[in-house]
């Protein structure tokens, strides 16, 4: 499993992150306090508090390319 920090600040940031995870066959969660959501789910991000930064956690060690895609995200 690998971690990184990543903040979404507006609506189209979210469109644009779930389409990114939508290509990868792997799991991949977003961690905001108590809450964890499944990353591939529109309804799951927008119930999380997206002023705050939050973690992504991605169930493969073979991800560089998706950690690549995400870099816009990061914090």
């Amino acid at each position: 499993m690998k971690a990184l920090r990543i903040k979404l600040s507006c609506a189209n940031d979210v469109k644009n992150f779930e389409q990114i995870v939508q290509k990868y066959p792997f799991d991949i969660y977003l961690r905001s306090d108590s809450y964890l959501v499944d990353a591939k789910s529109v309804l799951g991000l927008f119930s999380l508090n997206l002023s705050r930064p939050l973690d992504v956690e991605i169930h493969s060690n073979d991800c560089d390319t998706l950690i690549e895609e995400l870099e816009p995200f990061t914090v």
